[in-house]
């Protein structure tokens, strides 16, 4: 009896996996082994349950949906994801319905305890998902959930990463976000080919709730950040520079970043509508600050912009709004 046969009549699955590698070596030969592996995984991985389709989330669908997967979507409001639905993704009324069946979930929520609703409970995610689904939480939340949800998936034979992104809804349209991930390093590798689909920048930094401590990194630096734009702004106006003469001058010099170019162009062009809204902004340095608490010391440039966005009042607009502080003042 041929070996071949042999699997094939014991195990067929095992004759499909074989047939599969031998599919991909033949049809790809000038590949590299490691572009083979990468392909591979993509084709195990097809069918994706993506709840939370709000502002970024709509064009990380929609970039997966356009990468040839298979993507069921739920979200609060269904009106909001019609153009969607028109493109051929997949609606479902319940997170329930969403996860069953599929490959990988993701999601993209707004707080922590939005995420906790999603994954805890009878109709929840970790209930309703077949042993080896891989799960990514794209959402910023806080690093213990992050821990809390790997645990809770280790123990029914889930994969759990936790992967916070940067880069607002231009990063997310461009598919250049960034991708900080933390969990296991196999499951990182497992999950690359849909990370380089959504974004430009991808990087393992290490065991659960790493990943959302990394996006706490960044919202510190963008806190500061986006302040010492607003304040840049507001002083060219007090002067009477020509703000636009004064962008040209220091975007290419030291003081160039993708804030300044963004959020500082849309503070002139007094366009406030939310890449990224304020509201979660104020959500993502709670938490930084509650981490501080943490270790009993703070944080004061995070501390005085958290202080300055809660005295705004203007949750639903984006965060360049800040200049707002800066004309009351």
């Amino acid at each position: 009896m041929k070996i071949i046969d042999f699997f094939f009549i014991n195990d067929p699955s095992c004759f499909f996996s074989i047939s599969l590698i031998l599919f991909f070596v033949i049809s790809f030969p000038k590949k590299s082994k490691n572009d083979r592996i990468f392909l591979m995984r993509r084709y195990y991985m097809q069918n994706i349950g993506f709840i939370g389709v709000g502002v970024m989330g709509q064009s990380m669908v929609r970039n997966l949906h356009n990468a040839g997967y298979t993507v069921t979507i739920y979200t609060r409001t269904k009106s909001k994801v019609e153009d969607l639905l028109k493109s051929g993704i997949i609606w479902k009324d319940t997170v329930k319905e969403c996860v069953q069946n599929q490959d990988v979930i993701m999601t993209m929520v707004g707080y922590p305890q939005d995420v906790e609703e999603v994954y805890y409970g009878e109709n929840g995610i970790l209930e309703n998902v077949p042993k080896g689904t891989l799960l990514i939480d794209f959402t910023t939340s806080a690093p213990a959930l992050a821990q809390k949800i790997y645990t809770s998936a280790n123990e029914k034979g889930l994969l759990s990463l936790d992967a916070p992104v940067s880069g607002g809804d231009i990063g997310a349209k461009n598919a250049t976000l960034s991708i900080m991930v933390g969990g296991d390093e196999d499951a990182f590798e497992k999950a690359k080919p849909l990370f380089h689909i959504l974004g430009k920048t991808i990087h393992y930094t290490g065991d659960a709730g790493m990943g959302q401590h990394t996006k706490m990194a960044n919202q510190i630096v963008i806190a500061g950040t986006i302040a010492g734009v607003a304040e840049a702004i507001h002083y060219a106006h007090t002067a009477k520079l020509n703000t636009e003469t004064m962008m040209q001058c220091i975007s290419s010099g030291a003081a160039g970043s993708w804030q300044l170019e963004h959020n500082g162009q849309a503070m002139i062009d007094q366009d406030f509508n939310p890449g990224f809204y304020i509201k979660h902004f104020i959500k993502d340095m709670k938490i930084a600050q509650k981490e501080m608490d943490s270790y009993e010391t703070h944080l004061n440039i995070l501390d005085k912009v958290l202080e300055m966005y809660e005295n705004l009042h203007e949750d639903e607009n984006g965060t360049q709004a800040l200049i707002h502080y800066y004309e009351k003042v």
